[in-house]
């Protein structure tokens, strides 16, 4: 698989570079957009990895030559700025993926193999879609497998249940009594917590931020969700 990144600060660039060497990438790597498009106009390029701040033609510029030339790879764009609008211009663009800087690397090689899945199902050539992917936490559901950045989160059945029924109904707030039917298969008599405290050792699993968690958000007074990428 071939792999453009583009990026004007070279530390950044050169890091991606080795991660995703490390998982046998071939990699094209530019530090300005011009060689870049060279690169898009005479290689064959299966994910591009695009800074938004970069001098000359910018990462949405680039997103949208990629597009009108009618190439469809996944595009990931890398970005200090985290503003919604900027987001939603990308998207509307034809970008499939947002990594704001600082990222974890292995984030961004899991995004990358999440993109290439997600490109492979589009295009016909696996044609069970058994797997959902958020950020770098992939659920399979016919294997009953979780992977968190390509590592496997040892969950058990019911925690399994949890974060799955979550993840297919994302960006949908989940109250603990749905979610207690729907798993446990029985009228919600929750006067010890137990949804709460599976939803606590499932973000355990996940290492996720108490304050701050990145997969299942806590809606007070409602219940549970996972957001929608």
């Amino acid at each position: 698989m071939n792999i453009l990144v583009l990026d004007d600060e070279k530390e950044i660039a050169d890091l991606v570079e080795l991660y995703l060497q490390s998982e046998s990438y071939h990699i094209y790597k530019f530090y300005k957009s011009e060689e870049a498009i060279k690169c898009i106009d005479t290689e064959q390029i299966d994910v591009a990895i695009l800074d938004v701040m970069i001098e000359g033609k910018d990462g949405f510029e680039i997103c949208r030559y990629i597009r009108e030339k009618g190439l469809k790879f996944p595009i990931i764009m890398l970005t200090a700025k985290i503003e919604d609008n900027d987001k939603i211009k990308g998207l509307t663009l034809g970008a499939d993926d947002y990594i704001t800087k600082p990222f974890n690397p292995l984030e961004l090689v899991a995004r990358v193999k999440s993109a290439l899945r997600r490109y492979t199902l589009y295009n016909g050539e696996n044609k069970k879609n058994n797997i959902i992917e958020i950020k770098g936490l992939v659920i399979d559901k016919e294997e009953h497998k979780c992977l968190l950045y390509e590592k496997e989160v040892d969950l058990t059945p019911i925690e399994f249940e949890i974060l799955l029924y979550l993840a297919e109904n994302r960006g949908k707030v989940i109250s603990s009594e749905k979610l207690f039917e729907k798993v446990w298969k029985e009228k919600y008599l929750d006067s010890n917590n137990t949804v709460m405290v599976h939803i606590r050792r499932i973000r355990e699993k996940l290492n996720e931020d108490t304050k701050h968690p990145k997969f299942i958000k806590t809606v007070w007074g409602v219940g549970y969700k996972i957001e929608n990428e």
